[in-house]
């Protein structure tokens, strides 16, 4: 059996790694020992359902053999009974392997550049597209990552027309991946008098951070003008030529960074967006052809689909991806995300097995 096959592989894999990280001369080696540890725990939970596999495949033949062989009829019952349990479990098992056996897309790891910006709906979008802000960054320090603005332009009423902010952490990207879309809301502004539901819009863009090797830019490319920041308050503001805007001439991307009272720490963090930015249009473009012929469950690259429905008057947050809905949007609010990314991690996982 292929599976069989594929299994025993990656055991043999992860017995080496365990062998290597006993050598001392792994044990110095500091750039080793961490990337060899990494592999290690990526491989363990499926080395652990592959031995409890293992073990199922045993008691069921014990089982059967048993029902085959003994005058003891009770016993035989006894294991016949036990026999259904084992069927059930081993068939779980497999379901949870062959999901664990697709590959971890390379990104996963990745530090990530997130993009809020408001949509359709005026000052109550603002006020939406700071409550996305504050979700993801609650949610960063349930996760215990860390979160750096790079660019904020505020709006009236407290709401925010865009801002970009890195986030750093463990799995970062492969947690977040699929918040990049339209997220709309639904509830009573508080400038609405008459006490009806509005609908509001704001874009999500995720992109996973990229290192210099990855974006090759060329510097005849640029286009960099310096400008006075336009924040609120500050001895900085409005004095000083510190930020930063960044114009890729052969795309038209636009980037701009305002944060940093240093013009260099500027320009460092836009060209970071930049190379994002970058990266994810050369990953789209590479993966056009692949989304033509299938389409996927969740669908992280594309930006127009309105993927998320947040309804204030029924506690409602529905993912319209996967066609799931949950009644705790006060938590979700509050950054207690990880129910609804697990729901969007299975079902893309369960697409790709589907997919082959």
């Amino acid at each position: 059996m292929e599976f069989i096959a594929k299994l025993e592989e990656v055991k043999q894999r992860y017995l080496s790694i365990q062998e290597q990280l006993s050598d001392p001369a792994i044990m110095s080696n500091q750039e080793k020992l961490i990337k060899l540890s990494k592999e290690r725990s990526d491989l363990h939970e499926i080395v652990e359902s592959y031995d409890e596999y293992n073990l199922l495949v045993k008691n069921i033949k014990g089982n059967e053999e048993i029902i085959d062989s003994s005058s003891d009829k009770e016993l035989a019952e006894m294991a016949e009974a036990e026999l259904d349990e084992l069927y059930e479990r081993k068939t779980e098992l497999e379901e949870k392997i062959k999901l664990l056996l697709i590959p971890k897309d390379p990104n996963d790891d990745k530090n990530v550049i997130l993009e809020i910006r408001a949509g359709t709906g005026g000052d109550e979008a603002g006020i939406f597209a700071s409550d996305l802000f504050r979700m993801y960054t609650r949610y960063a320090e349930v996760r215990g990552w860390k979160y750096e603005i790079i660019d904020m332009n505020e709006a009236s009423m407290g709401g925010l027309k865009e801002v970009v902010f890195s986030m750093i952490g463990t799995s970062v990207f492969g947690d977040l991946k699929f918040e990049s879309g339209v997220h709309r809301v639904q509830r009573v502004p508080l400038t609405e008098g008459s006490g009806r539901v509005h609908t509001s819009a704001a874009s999500v863009v995720v992109l996973p951070e990229v290192e210099d090797v990855q974006v090759d830019i060329d510097p005849g490319d640029l286009r960099i003008d310096v400008y006075r920041s336009g924040g609120a308050g500050g001895q900085n503001v409005n004095k000083v030529e510190t930020a930063i805007r960044i114009t890729h001439i052969p795309t038209g991307l636009v980037v701009q960074c305002q944060d940093e009272r240093s013009q260099l720490k500027n320009k460092q963090k836009a060209m970071k967006v930049l190379k994002a930015r970058l990266f994810d249009l050369k990953t789209r473009e590479q993966t056009d052809e692949l989304a033509a012929t299938r389409k996927s469950m969740v669908k992280s690259g594309d930006r127009s689909d309105k993927i998320r429905t947040y309804n204030f008057p029924q506690n409602r947050v529905s993912d319209h991806r996967i066609g799931l809905t949950l009644y705790n949007l006060s938590n979700i609010m509050e950054g207690d995300l990880d129910e609804l990314i697990e729901k969007l991690k299975l079902a893309d996982r369960t697409e790709k097995l589907k997919a082959g």
